[in-house]
């Protein structure tokens, strides 16, 4: 592991006060070479640690700024090192001297997610927990908050250890069997091995189906809004999210590639994706617009058909076998839009039109985008049709894509555990598959991860966390 002292500004420039973080087996004492305490022969190397020192950085005989200064001895800090952190005041030309002094001092500048992978590291927390570090700093929402903590809490790698163990545990009675071969004897029971294969295969099944969800509240529900150019797709986008995000025209065809944007409804993320309008044409790019209209039609959970109401009945006839095949496993909403223009005894005929042509499940709704008429009742039928539970920091739910990955091959292995004592295969077959299982699980936590998972997980961290 790398001994470098290392240093970061870890606080957005532009406040009133900023932070800088020192960690590593010099950080105490680069951090006095800079630092004066206020208080006459008060020296920063005699300081407990978790106390607050008072006093100025020198550069020199030049006074930088008047700091707060708080001292973390190893092993009891974040990164399980010596840490110190700087508070000073926000200028970004204080934090850029203070930073200057560090390193002219033997510090080096920090790589992104090197303080959470040296705490990883050094046996603070598993690496399940340090990804949820940076799920909790980009948690947009208060669903997304209470996953991160409940992942950095430890709940997730805590379940998984438990059934890891257990397994450990049957896998060295099978391999003792294999040593007294000769002998006949059988240490470890079968039933009992059966029963917990069926308890690990709920308990990572529930886990790799709660991805869904998971997903969902993390990333946002997809949902697409599609039909016909000038069906109002690009002002009901606009009106959704509250600013002027896509260019609005009597042209037809003037939305000729995806446009997305998320936004939160009711504590649910959306992430809506306006698309290019459906209709034949023989403009190159257009065309290539309408492919990739299907493409995230084919990759939305909520799809918003938009029709123009004062031509519905031509749109539901055009569109209704290209649109409703493609959304037999996804939530279809009919959205009338421009419902201003027709009178009463017409929507009831295309009601009866939409029955007719869709599935029966089919949600309708009539609004007027541009005067925003119905659009509130249509975030409602949104917030209903995304169906998600309510989280709470308790709730074990799988967010991370790597974690998916490796409980869904821990998945397979379990269940060829579960073959394999139905068909009695012998101890050595048995033994390879639970391993198999293990491995698959430890990954996750970090217990057999090598150095490019690791690289590839903290890049993606900020610096100075």
């Amino acid at each position: 592991m790398n001994q470098d002292t290392i240093c970061a500004i870890a606080t957005a420039q532009g406040g009133a006060i900023g932070s800088i973080r020192v960690s590593g087996p010099e950080a105490i004492s680069i951090t006095s070479r800079i630092f004066k305490p206020a208080k006459a022969g008060k020296l920063f190397n005699d300081q407990k640690p978790y106390t607050l020192t008072f006093g100025r950085i020198y550069d020199g005989e030049e006074i930088i700024d008047e700091v707060l200064v708080s001292l973390f001895r190893a092993p009891h800090s974040y990164t399980g090192e010596n840490s110190t952190e700087i508070t000073c005041h926000g200028s970004s030309y204080i934090l850029q001297q203070v930073m200057q002094l560090l390193i002219k001092n033997g510090c080096r500048m920090a790589q992104p997610g090197e303080y959470t992978q040296r705490a990883f590291l050094n046996g603070k927390m598993d690496l399940s927990q340090a990804e949820a570090v940076a799920d909790l700093i980009a948690s947009s929402s208060a669903a997304t908050h209470r996953l991160a903590m409940s992942q950095m809490r430890g709940g997730f790698s805590k379940e998984l250890t438990d059934l890891r163990n257990k397994l450990l545990n049957f896998t060295s009675m099978i391999e003792l069997e294999l040593d007294f071969s000769e002998e006949d004897v059988e240490f470890a029971d079968r039933s009992a091995l059966r029963k917990l294969a069926d308890k690990i295969e709920q308990v990572i099944s529930r886990l790799v189906h709660s991805f869904s969800v998971g997903n969902a509240i993390k990333n946002g529900v997809p949902v697409a809004i599609i039909g016909e150019t000038n069906a109002g797709k690009s002002t009901l986008l606009n009106v959704l999210l509250n600013e002027e995000r896509a260019i609005v025209s009597d042209i037809h065809g003037t939305t000729r590639d995806v446009i997305e944007d998320t936004i939160n409804i009711g504590g649910v993320t959306f992430r809506f994706i306006d698309t290019a309008g459906i209709r034949e044409t023989n403009d190159t790019i257009e065309s290539l617009g309408i492919e990739r209209t299907f493409q995230k039609l084919d990759q939305a959970e909520i799809v918003l058909w938009m029709i123009d109401s004062v031509n519905a009945a031509s749109q539901i006839e055009q569109l209704s076998e290209k649109i409703i095949p493609r959304c037999e496993e996804k939530h279809l909403i009919a959205v009338f839009n421009k419902a201003d223009l027709i009178e009463e005894k017409q929507k009831e005929d295309l009601l009866t039109l939409l029955k007719d042509s869709s599935k029966e499940y089919t949600e309708s709704i009539f609004i007027s985008a541009k005067q925003r008429g119905n659009t509130e009742e249509l975030q409602k039928m949104l917030i209903n049709a995304a169906h998600l539970p309510t989280v709470t920091q308790n709730d074990i739910i799988v967010t991370n894509v790597r974690h998916y990955e490796a409980l869904s091959k821990a998945l397979e292995a379990i269940h060829r555990v579960q073959d394999g004592l139905d068909s009695q295969i012998s101890g050595d077959f048995l033994s390879q598959d639970i391993r198999e299982c293990i491995f698959f699980i430890s990954d996750i936590a970090g217990e057999v991860t090598n150095d490019m998972v690791l690289q590839n997980i903290f890049q993606h961290f900020c610096i100075g966390k």
